[in-house]
């Protein structure tokens, strides 16, 4: 008789790691794959779309650019997880 093997593993978009795919949540912006320990970590982006998100809000060069920039970045909200009530 054949033996079965399924497998139910995914790789995390985050750190790389191969978990099961029940243990995990969807990127914050585009639903790929990011391990339980990741999240845990507070990563609730992937490493492309964290990428992006670094590259828009990143300063244009300038010594008022960084400045600005830096007091907006510090008052911007930190990103909130959604857990479930239970």
């Amino acid at each position: 008789m054949t033996e079965l093997r399924e497998r139910d593993a995914m790789l995390c978009r985050s750190c790389g790691h191969e978990e099961r795919a029940s243990e995990g949540y969807p990127c914050k912006d585009c639903g790929t794959f990011i391990c339980i320990m990741c999240v845990f970590k507070g990563v609730v982006r992937c490493e492309r779309c964290e990428a992006n998100a670094q590259h828009t809000t990143a300063p244009q060069g300038t010594a008022a650019g960084v400045a600005a920039t830096g007091s907006a970045a510090s008052s911007e909200k930190s990103p909130t997880l959604d857990w479930p009530e239970h």
